[in-house]
């Protein structure tokens, strides 16, 4: 597992069942909350099988893509776990007609990725026909293209310029819990499309492959800003203008990553198909804001950088570095626009009233809204109890800063008090009627998702 904290497993006593990397700690190696047993799938023959194995088996059933899951939906105590890593077939299509449809709904250039494409694999195709592709953007971007990315709604750098994942998929493969392989998309099995653009991965079935249509590949510029602030109150003015131009960055379609505290701000951004001259137009008064704040401190480093497509620019920041994935429990909010714009000083307080770094992610906005705590490895059940109860503080301050608001389910807190409502608001009972006519026995639960609230917390009893 990346994210090695799930791979644990804590009694009601506070004992803890592990098998830790660091032998130096002295521990047996156990189980945990690895699976015990399983099927490496490299086929959809091998999924179909394993499905009906475990269902007239009456296993605890976990299903792993590949990559990382901060909510550790894909493993589990004592489970019987489907692997997907290995379904890796490409398919590049100039024309694609979904199932059901007719000749005259076709997509062209559309590209089908087995469950177990991983992003990196999925840029180097479509680069190999001069188009691009909304997808994930981490450290050598192992994430994987048609699992849980996808079904957890699939934000992007791209996102403001083209959209969530969910708005690009045509169409899906999915085994569903009587072992039938079913193609969903609008024309077939629409329901069960709808659930799959955002319900969760692990919960209507085994997606199998996604097929999502491409866009053109063109020039982009990105931009840079890294300051370090000797004042906390010189940080906060900067990071107040930072949040208070973003409304218009989402318009301009720039979309990025940034992460901030009480003492200094990174950033990279980028927009497609725009000029050099409009990218400095745009940013250059933030930049000259921020050095002109910053006389009791460094001067920040600001740039902005042409590159002749996406592929450029992707290959250039994450093709090195640490797979994402790490010893850590994370908690998130969707902040509105609105708010933005009404109060950005608000969000700023907020935001730098949480301690450590805080995680800025641009990739809503634009062409999104126009569609529909870490530990160390052998912590003690009370040191990791004590950073649930600091995380749960801090996502108490961004439920107070947004009351209601809605949280990204890829990258969200493990222990939210209403994950109905949080990842899934209104749509939840519609989610809920598809979950049972799919999967009515609740072969495929996970942890937070939709038909969750009728298990015990271990998921392994109905209440």
């Amino acid at each position: 597992m990346q994210s090695v904290n799930w791979e644990t497993f804590i009694f009601g006593n506070g004992t803890i069942d592990a098998c830790y990397s660091n032998t130096a700690l002295g521990f047996p190696c156990e189980q945990g909350s690895i699976p015990n047993i399983g099927v490496d799938a490299h086929s959809v023959e091998d999924v179909q099988a394993a499905v009906k194995f475990a269902s007239s088996h009456d296993l605890r059933l976990v299903v792993k893509n590949t990559g990382h899951d901060y909510l550790g939906r894909s493993t589990a105590r004592g489970s019987f776990l489907i692997w997907t890593h290995h379904l890796k077939n490409i398919t590049y299509h100039e024309t694609f007609v979904p199932a059901g449809a007719g000749p005259s709904t076709s997509h062209s250039n559309a590209i089908t990725l087995g469950a177990g494409v991983q992003w990196y694999e999925a840029y180097d195709a479509v680069e190999a026909h001069g188009r691009i592709l909304v997808g994930g953007l981490s450290a050598r971007a192992s994430v994987g293209a048609a699992g849980g990315w996808i079904s957890g709604g699939g934000h992007s750098a791209l996102s403001p310029s083209h959209g969530l994942g969910i708005d690009n998929a045509l169409q899906f493969t999915v085994v569903v819990a009587s072992g039938r392989h079913i193609t969903a998309n609008a024309h077939s099995h629409p329901d069960l499309f709808w659930a799959l653009r955002g319900g969760g991965g692990g919960t209507f079935g085994v997606i199998t492959s996604v097929t999502y249509q491409t866009h053109p590949s063109v020039p982009l510029v990105g931009a840079f800003f890294s300051g370090n602030f000797t004042s906390p109150e010189t940080a906060k003015g900067v990071i107040t203008e930072f949040i208070r131009i973003h409304p218009y960055l989402a318009g301009a379609g720039w979309g990025g990553y940034s992460f901030f505290d009480n003492s200094s701000l990174n950033a990279f951004y980028v927009a497609l198909n725009t000029s050099w001259e409009a990218a400095n137009a745009t940013w250059l008064p933030f930049f000259d804001f921020a050095r002109n704040a910053s006389t009791d401190s460094p001067s920040p480093q600001t740039f902005t950088v042409p590159f002749d497509s996406f592929f450029s620019w992707y290959r250039a920041l994450f093709s090195g570095g640490m797979q994402v994935g790490t010893n850590v429990y994370l908690g998130s909010r969707l902040i509105p626009t609105d708010l933005v714009e009404s109060d950005h000083a608000k969000v700023t307080e907020t935001l730098l009233a949480i301690d450590g770094v805080t995680s800025w992610h641009a990739i809503a906005g634009g062409e999104v809204s126009k569609r529909k705590a870490s530990s160390a490895e052998g912590a003690s059940a009370a040191v990791i109890d004590a950073a649930k109860v600091r995380l749960t503080s801090k996502v108490n301050k961004l439920e107070a800063l947004v009351p209601g608001a809605g949280a990204y389910f890829n990258e969200a807190f493990p222990f939210e008090k209403n994950p109905q409502r949080t990842f899934f608001g209104h749509h939840y009972g519609r989610l809920r009627l598809i979950k049972l006519q799919y999967d009515p026995k609740g072969l495929f639960v996970v942890a937070n998702g939709v038909g969750s609230e009728d298990w015990d917390p271990s998921l392994n009893c109905r209440r």
